[in-house]
Formats: structure tokens, C-alpha cells, sequence
């Protein structure tokens, strides 16, 4: 891993955190985005070379929209910049953590993600986020 990338917060309404978190942080969002196969609308936020990503779900049957609804808003995940993605993935399950991604998939704000089940992780989800090449 080289960094923390980012670090997810699920939310009910977008523009509601987006106010909230540009007076917590002193500044704007830089980036709203959909993703379409998620289910979810994201909003960025930089602060100190680590993003903040809010996550609100575009319907019912999301992730986002199952997580609030058995955990309500919050901390959703850990996202952790890596080089190789897939190698990655590959070392991950090779060393007994439980993949929810066999493989890497589109993402938000130009990346390849693939999550580890919390199951293995100490309850905690992780995203490993790889940007995409610019080809």
C-alpha cells in the first residue's frame, strides 16, 4: 500500500454533508460524481493530501442505501492507494483475506477499486484503489 487514498462516509443527503463538511473543513468540495453501478453519488473533499469521499446512494438496493439502513450514516470505508491492483488483490487472497472483488472495477474519481471483506479485516472495509491509466 502506499497511502491512505481516501476515506468513505456514507450519507443520506449529499447537499446536507456537503454543507456540513465545507464549514467542518473551511472549504468546498472539489468533484461530484455518480456511479452508476454502485448505486451512488459521490462528493470529494481534500484535506491535507487525504480525500474525504461522501457517499450517498441513488437507490434502495445499494450498497450505501443497505449499509445506513442496518448502520445509519458514517465511517463506511478505508481506501488505500496501490500500484498494481491486481497483483495486489492477488498477494491479499494469497495471504487468507476474504476478497468481495475477484476483480478490480470502475470506480469513482478515476480509479480501479476492489474491496477486502471486513470479515478479515477486523470489521473494517477496504478499498485498494489503483488510478486508471490515462491511455
Amino acid at each position: 500500500m502506499e497511502k491512505l487514498e481516501h476515506i468513505g462516509i456514507a450519507v443520506k443527503n449529499l447537499e446536507e454533508a456537503n454543507a456540513l463538511f465545507a464549514r467542518l473543513l473551511g472549504r468546498k468540495h472539489y468533484k461530484i460524481e455518480e456511479v452508476e453501478s454502485e448505486g451512488v453519488r459521490t462528493s470529494f473533499f481534500e484535506v491535507g493530501g487525504v480525500k474525504i469521499e461522501l457517499l450517498e446512494a441513488t437507490r434502495p438496493d445499494s450498497p450505501i442505501a443497505k449499509f445506513i439502513e442496518k448502520k445509519g450514516e458514517g465511517i463506511h470505508h478505508l481506501a488505500f492507494e496501490v500500484l498494481e491492483i491486481d497483483k495486489t488483490l492477488n498477494q491479499y487472497r494469497d495471504n487468507g483475506f476474504e476478497l468481495i472483488n475477484l476483480q478490480p472495477k470502475a470506480g469513482a474519481d478515476n480509479k480501479r477499486i476492489a474491496f477486502l471483506h471486513p470479515k478479515s479485516t477486523q470489521g473494517v472495509l477496504v478499498e485498494l484503489c489503483q488510478e486508471k491509466s490515462k491511455e
